[in-house]
């Protein structure tokens, strides 16, 4: 049996992101779809003294409606990364992990990013590599699969062979299950309780960036995102 899973790229993504890949022989970055300004791309939260703040990559999006997601570039004008940096080094300095981490964590953030898809992969990677994840990942925009929603999911699961294709709720407004079972691919829903871990700043707060769980748990980070 062989599942498929796949997402829109993002930034620093949260935990349930990663648990999708953890249930996934292969994943794919759905990077040439319409980039959703107010979504999840160029944006996620850490915890701060006083709730969750944002970490937003500046995008440039002026006359840029419809653009893809792999085609989105970021502003060269801000100096977003010493903000994030900045802002991470403030709100986790009593983290157990951060000295751990944030060597890495600046190599990859402070590298001149031009493409927004590409920081993204790259933060994605650093992040699958310290939960020990060893999914097979792919990029849609390297395949060349085209069509309407259904067909190219559909596409991609006869590309690797996948007998499940695993996707969350979002996709039941639009994806055709019975197409799937006509082909032999059975649809799972993705459900995700999410965990509680130790985390700095009083009250437990979910649904955070996955960075919040690697700086507080460090090689515990992956016994705790399965933990639900």
């Amino acid at each position: 049996m062989t599942t498929l899973a796949v997402l829109q790229p993002g930034y620093l993504p949260w935990l349930g992101y990663f648990d999708q890949v953890t249930q996934a022989d292969y994943f794919v970055h759905y990077d040439d779809v319409p980039f959703d300004k107010h979504g999840w791309r160029n944006r996620n939260r850490v915890k701060a003294l006083n709730g969750p703040v944002w970490l937003t990559v500046p995008v440039l999006h002026s006359g840029k409606f419809g653009q893809l997601i792999n085609e989105v570039r970021i502003d060269p004008q801000q100096n977003w990364q010493r903000k994030h940096l900045a802002t991470i080094k403030q709100m986790y300095a009593s983290a157990p992990y951060l000295k751990d981490w944030l060597p890495k964590l600046t190599e990859v953030i402070d590298r001149k990013w031009e493409s927004l898809v590409d920081l993204n992969l790259a933060m994605t990677d650093m992040l699958l590599q310290a939960f020990r994840i060893e999914t097979r990942m792919l990029r849609s925009s390297e395949l060349g699969i085209a069509g309407d929603k259904n067909e190219r999911l559909l596409k991609l699961c006869e590309l690797v062979g996948a007998t499940k294709y695993l996707t969350g709720d979002a996709a039941r407004d639009y994806l055709d299950v019975g197409l799937f079972s006509d082909h032999g691919i059975e649809v799972r829903w993705h459900g995700y309780t999410h965990p509680i871990y130790p985390q700095l700043h009083g009250e437990f707060i979910s649904h955070l960036s996955a960075l919040d769980l690697l700086l507080n748990c460090g090689g515990e980070s992956k016994v705790v995102l399965k933990s639900r």
